[in-house]
């Protein structure tokens, strides 16, 4: 049994408060009470990695919900959701509804399944999870359903509010719905760009750490966490430069968050 997730059941999260542990990329755990979330995490080896999972798939035990925001290897991990089924067998599997057929093709059980698209919510206990659409770099609805192919989440519950970007641009209409929500206690962003070179190798873009940086001063958000920005040499981003423009832009509006893979982030902070 992994020594990490003990820490994690044992980690005390009383209402009101939250905490989070940041995967690297766009993974992240959550605990909100006693549900742990894990969120686009991850956890498959690969030499094009620049660093190995932090967490083998093997070992995540005791996730009550899994949260994939698009059918990308490294935001829904076929090969670890087919572990996570077996070893987390009450799990919910949480994911973009026009990759319900990728999703049972894991061996997830269709009662397991809860596909979203934009607009909709899923509740589990106190927890609701609301999805908006992700434009990466496109929104794209499928023409014959309309349903989203890329996912945004806000996470409600314990008393606190969440928001994960999974991979996106901004585009007209996205602002105004997550203001709808109010205040975020802490936010999870992609700021690695996009650019022409990335592009032409079908490497489908986010943010620039200057956009993302003016979403996250945009909005009534405590805490903002950078990511997607440290596990492909070709696609990085800069963490610095987006703490010291949302600094400069905005001082005092957020706190940014720089925790090094695996640490605890206490919320409120």
């Amino acid at each position: 049994m992994s020594q990490f997730m003990d820490s994690i059941r044992n980690t005390s999260t009383p209402r009101g408060t939250a905490a989070l542990w940041w995967l690297g990329q766009m993974g992240l755990l959550i605990k909100l009470g006693e549900t742990i979330l894990c969120v686009d995490y991850y956890a498959s080896g690969s030499p094009d990695r620049l660093f190995p999972p932090p967490v083998p798939a093997e070992e995540i035990s005791g996730v009550q919900l899994f949260l994939g925001t698009h059918n990308h290897l490294d935001h829904i991990d076929h090969a670890s959701w087919g572990i996570w089924g077996q070893t987390c067998p009450e799990a919910g599997f949480i994911f973009p509804a026009l990759h319900q057929s990728e999703i049972l093709a894991d061996g997830i059980p269709a009662d397991r399944c809860h596909g979203l698209s934009d607009g909709r919510c899923f509740r589990f206990g106190d927890i609701t999870i609301h999805a908006i659409a992700a434009a990466h770099e496109f929104l794209d609805p499928d023409p014959a359903t309309g349903l989203y192919p890329c996912l945004q989440y806000i996470i409600e519950g314990n008393g606190v509010r969440l928001y994960h970007a999974g991979d996106t641009v901004r585009y007209e209409g996205m602002l105004p719905k997550l203001q709808a929500f109010g205040t975020f206690d802490a936010a999870l962003l992609p700021i690695n760009g996009r650019d022409g070179a990335r592009y032409r190798r079908n490497g489908i873009g986010n943010m620039t750490f200057q956009e993302a940086a003016d979403l996250a001063g945009s909005l009534s958000l405590r805490a903002v966490l950078p990511g997607h920005w440290d596990l492909f040499a070709d696609n990085p981003g800069d963490p610095e430069a987006f703490a010291d423009y949302l600094d400069a832009k905005y001082p005092g509006r957020t706190t940014c968050l720089r925790p090094a893979r695996l640490d605890l982030i206490r919320i409120p902070l």
